[in-house]
């Protein structure tokens, strides 16, 4: 994915960034970029979603199913962003309005795109997924934390459509979004910005010196679509390991049953 789950070690710690850039913005380049200013774990939803324990996968989709519950949903969010200094992409960006009311003093970086580089980009993301959710249910059930996927990516189309009106993906699809986030994150708080700007804006929104090194730059489409194929192999390994076990389990049962009747 171009990064590896952050897990914090001092939950004490509160979200500082809101990234709202949507999905296929450099939301891994971004989530790298606020771990070096701001010194602490950063939140990058595919990555954790497909690195973490099944524990804190299964609560995303609590958060989800408890949208319309606020005072359930508002617990369920802090409790699965405490100790990260920062967030970005989904499904944190599905509850932006949310994560700006419970984070008052946060700020909140929008990361924009051409929208025609943005819509191939998603596509290619798109025709390296694995196949449909039905599909999806199956190959992953077995696979900790991989298993919630469908559940939750489900959640978050539904989601999307809710406040965005619009379920299927299109190259207006992101301005469509980033006018929402204008429109819900207070203008004294955000930084529209994008990724080949480099250090300055963003130190600069942040008030933190500008970083003597490269801007990082990471998970291109090449890169989602190998780690797409990744998950499938380890599930259908993992598929075959579970058959292969239970054959040998029923070819050991079938022969002590044999057996017991011979012995009669």
């Amino acid at each position: 994915m171009g990064g590896v789950p952050s897990i914090p070690t001092d939950r004490t710690r509160t979200v500082q960034v809101i990234g709202a850039g949507y999905s296929r913005t450099g939301t891994v380049s971004m989530a790298l970029a606020l771990e070096k200013l701001l010194g602490g774990p950063v939140m990058h939803g595919g990555t954790q979603l497909f690195g973490r324990e099944d524990a804190y996968v299964k609560l995303w989709c609590d958060v989800f199913a408890n949208r319309n519950n606020k005072p359930v949903l508002m617990k369920l969010l802090r409790e699965a962003t405490a100790g990260f200094v920062a967030v970005t992409d989904a499904p944190a960006t599905a509850f932006i309005a949310e994560l700006v009311e419970l984070y008052p003093d946060a700020k909140v970086v929008l990361v924009t795109r051409d929208p025609d580089r943005w819509y191939n980009s998603m596509q290619t993301l798109i025709k390296g997924g694995i196949g449909s959710m039905s599909v999806l249910k199956v190959i992953l059930w077995p696979c900790p934390g991989w298993r919630w996927a469908p559940r939750w990516l489900k959640h978050l189309e539904k989601t999307r459509c809710s406040f965005h009106a619009v379920m299927l993906i299109f190259s207006d699809s992101i301005l469509i979004h980033n006018e929402w986030v204008r429109n819900t994150v207070p203008k004294e708080r955000l930084l529209t910005m994008e990724l080949k700007e480099g250090w300055e804006p963003l130190a600069k929104f942040l008030d933190k010196p500008v970083p003597d090194e490269p801007f990082p730059h990471a998970n291109d489409g090449e890169a989602m679509e190998k780690f797409a194929k990744g998950v499938f192999r380890t599930a259908i390994l993992i598929w075959l390991g579970i058959l292969g076990g239970t054959s040998l389990l029923a070819w050991v049962g079938v022969g002590a049953w044999r057996r017991s009747l011979m012995a009669v």
